[in-house]
């Protein structure tokens, strides 16, 4: 009886326990509310912004000169270091000149011995022109006489160019600078004999100032580049063996066109912007060597490459500074106009999805999901066509890490270490909690 009724009373404790369970189950359970994400933001504004094109250019000087001797001897001088400016005209090599200035006087004394006898003949002429007329000579002797006159004037002149043809030989003695430039490597020393019109020149001289740099673009931007170059020379930057900045040039009548992400107004910056160094800091030698030279465009070629489908276009720029060298790689930047009034956001604040390109606003402490479409992108900023409005304010900073609806705390501008600190405070005693587990 008694084995009896406990298989009977099983079911009912199993029946009972079931039920505590789903007891238990049904009360609420207290999960921890997820941290807030620290990320940075920027508000998004409106701003004239310049439409570019970047094309990595070559500096090409407008002409080269390979400086060769027009006569043959020995160097007997060099009047210039290689590797320095020279002005056209400027001497630049001594040949031996004795061979050609004792050429040039023996010449000059030909021409006064011949004039000498031209001019005799010229006086027994009008002499027997007399006696012809008066029959006292045949006009056969006076007629010998005139064509003796004749050739000792032809003489004459064969004399002459002679003696500027010595003057000419005796002159290129001295090897001048056909044009002003920089020299290259010096080819030829004192000593050495060189020929006229020789195959290796003495030295080659490349102009640099001005100087072009040379670069191609697209061929569907030439009808832009052929509308607006119409007006006149569109304004070039050139920065020699480096990236090309997102800079513009200013604008009289316009505001200052928006040139870097940096120009935007982060959210919680300080109204002075960035801190700046003291003005008796020399500034980095990065810094330096990034600066822009500005040009204008010189050159639109006549025919479109069929191989790359780019045209090929030359700027033109004074390089005062002499920061462009001849056959140096240099980023290039045309800025063909400005659009104004252009709603722009930096570009890390554009994420793209599966299903476009969307950003990340906060309102409030809540991030929200916004797709937006992009125009174009110009350096470190993206011109915004549609899907946002202005004055908002995005996530550039720490979208990897939010979910729509995620709670966010904006870090201070200052704060390169990123979120991960401020999120660890954010997350209280459980953050500590971890940190010491």
């Amino acid at each position: 009886m008694t084995l009896l009724r406990l298989r009977a009373r099983a079911p009912r404790a199993i029946f009972c326990v079931i039920g505590l369970g789903f007891a238990s189950c049904s009360k609420p359970q207290n999960r921890p509310q997820r941290p807030a994400v620290a990320v940075a933001v920027v508000t998004a504004r409106r701003a004239p912004v310049p439409y570019t094109l970047d094309a990595n250019g070559v500096v090409t000087p407008i002409q080269t000169a390979a400086v060769a001797s027009q006569v043959d001897g020995i160097v007997t001088n060099v009047m210039f270091q290689e590797g320095q400016e020279v002005s056209k005209g400027q001497p630049l090599f001594q040949v031996d000149p004795r061979p050609y200035r004792n050429a040039y006087e023996q010449a000059v004394a030909t021409l006064a011995r011949d004039s000498a006898t031209a001019a005799n003949a010229k006086k027994q002429v009008s002499r027997y022109a007399q006696l012809v007329e008066q029959r006292y000579v045949t006009k056969e002797e006076g007629d010998q006489l005139e064509a003796t006159s004749a050739a000792s004037d032809a003489v004459v002149r064969a004399d002459r160019a002679a003696v500027a043809s010595a003057r000419f030989n005796l002159d290129n003695t001295t090897i001048r600078a056909p044009i002003s430039g920089k020299t290259g490597s010096l080819l030829v020393r004192i000593g050495n004999l060189v020929h006229a019109n020789g195959t290796t020149p003495l030295v080659t001289i490349n102009q640099v100032r001005p100087i072009m740099v040379r670069f191609a673009v697209p061929a569907a931007q030439l009808p832009l580049i052929l509308q607006y170059g119409a007006r006149g020379g569109l304004p070039v930057t050139a920065v020699p063996g480096g990236a090309a900045p997102s800079a513009s040039f200013g604008d009289s009548t316009t505001a200052a066109p928006v040139d870097a992400p940096a120009q935007l107004t982060p959210a919680g910056a300080p109204a002075g912007g960035a801190r700046q160094d003291p003005p008796n800091d020399p500034p980095p030698p990065t810094m330096l060597a990034a600066t822009p030279t500005k040009g204008t465009l010189s050159f639109i070629d006549n025919a479109v490459d069929t191989t790359t489908g780019t045209v090929t276009l030359k700027a033109t720029f004074d390089n005062t500074d002499g920061s462009l060298w001849a056959g140096q790689f240099a980023a290039t930047t045309l800025r063909l106009f400005i659009e104004q009034n252009a709603l722009v956001v930096p570009t890390q604040a554009v994420v793209t999805g599966q299903r476009g390109t969307y950003v990340y606003v906060v309102d409030g402490d809540t991030a929200k999901q916004r797709p937006v479409s992009i125009e174009r992108t110009a350096g470190g900023i993206a011109i915004v066509a549609s899907g946002l409005s202005d004055g908002a304010r995005v996530v550039t900073d720490g979208q990897s890490r939010l979910t729509p609806g995620a709670r966010v705390m904006v870090r201070s501008p200052n704060d390169s270490a990123g979120g991960g600190a401020a999120a660890g405070q954010m997350g209280g005693r459980g953050g500590r909690r971890r940190a010491k587990g």
